[in-house]
């Protein structure tokens, strides 16, 4: 090459070392591999779900108060099963499993499958991982209308405050989205999670003011509040299931449009969707669910944060896959520290106190991670 080619700009091409050649492969090859990787995720996680959900399931029968054998636990079910054992011939043992275990382990089910649905939803709504269905307030406004129904009514809580918990988080529910939707900008994210923050701070001083100044009203509802499995009956799983089949219902029909919601409110109207009405149903399904399932079990804190943001590091961002995985991991979730509570002390804890105890620090976890911090 002559000194003028040189000096007119003209640069000879360098070959690509053999180490840089090798590097560019294995990033070819990481790349190749990760949507290969997510999909078996995907496709394992669902049967995975499912065996690890029925052996909770039935560990839950088998463990509990009265230290019965399994043998006479499995004998109780397969004669109840069967038809077997009817109601005057029940002892002890058949009564404190079919009566206590049995709707104890499908109230768990039913209220996880609730508050994991209703935070994947809230989290989609929200556009934030760290979101949860108490954060528009819809927790505390089912919360204070069983306080004051319980206040005003004089009666403990059970079936019939189904009906003032689905109300008071339908009454909140509303109430945040018209406040929050208000103004020249409309719904959006910021300006309802700030909105739910505020209205539920109030509601939770509203009920906290009437525990105090009335006792037997505390008395009343204080192991409830908790978040507690214990004592509930067939009673409270009738109650809940139209509640739990409507919302399920509704959010069973959203995935695609939170997937586009997901885009921004500009982007989803590009693509066919309705924003406005995504965020209208999603809240919808929001309000049965939790309602329905503080009123059964108490408010129950961490799930419906912690299950939609460990499945989305498990299987991706997609709520085609999130809504039906909810399902199942949000029971197990519960099922297990519902079992944690039984075998912890001898008093049993609440399940809620479990909960408690294992969201926190894995709350504190995911606000260190990196991508949090960044949102």
């Amino acid at each position: 090459m002559s000194v003028q080619t040189a000096q007119a700009g003209e640069r000879t091409p360098v070959p690509m070392s053999a180490p840089a050649q090798s590097e560019a492969d294995v990033a070819g090859t990481r790349q190749q591999r990760r949507p290969h990787g997510l999909m078996l995720r995907q496709r394992s996680a669902l049967p995975a779900g499912l065996a690890l959900l029925g052996g909770l399931t039935v560990l839950s029968l088998f463990i509990g108060s009265g230290d019965l054998p399994a043998a006479q636990t499995a004998a109780t079910l397969r004669s109840w099963a069967a038809g077997d054992l009817p109601a005057e011939a029940r002892g002890t043992a058949e009564l404190l499993i079919l009566e206590r275990r049995v709707p104890r382990t499908l109230l768990a089910l039913l209220v996880g499958a609730a508050l994991g649905v209703s935070g994947v939803i809230m989290q989609a709504l929200a556009r934030n991982p760290l979101a949860d269905p108490g954060l528009l307030g819809v927790n505390a406004g089912a919360y204070t209308a069983v306080v004051l129904g319980s206040a005003v009514m004089g009666t403990s809580v059970g079936t019939g405050h189904v009906w003032l918990a689905v109300v008071g988080a339908l009454v909140t529910a509303v109430a945040v989205y018209a406040i929050g939707s208000s103004g020249p900008m409309g719904a959006n994210p910021a300006k309802l999670v700030l909105t739910g923050v505020s209205v539920g701070a109030v509601l939770s001083g509203i009920s906290f003011a009437v525990t105090l100044a009335l006792p037997d009203v505390f008395d009343r509802v204080r192991f409830w509040s908790a978040g507690s499995l214990q004592g509930r009956g067939t009673e409270e799983i009738t109650a809940l299931l139209p509640f739990l089949a409507a919302g399920l219902l509704i959010a069973l029909t959203l995935p695609r449009a939170l997937n586009a919601l997901a885009l921004g409110d500009d982007a989803a109207s590009a693509l066919g969707a309705r924003p406005g009405l995504t965020r209208l149903a999603g809240l919808c399904s929001v309000t049965l669910l939790c309602g329905a399932a503080t009123a059964a079990a108490g408010p129950l804190s961490f799930i419906g944060l912690m299950v939609p943001h460990m499945l989305r590091m498990l299987v991706g961002p997609d709520h085609r896959w999130l809504l039906p995985l909810s399902l199942i991991a949000a029971p197990a979730l519960l099922l297990t520290a519902d079992i944690l509570g039984r075998i912890a002390v001898a008093a049993e804890l609440p399940a809620g106190v479990v909960t408690a105890f294992l969201g926190a620090p894995v709350l504190i976890w995911l606000t260190r991670r990196r991508t949090v911090r960044q949102l």
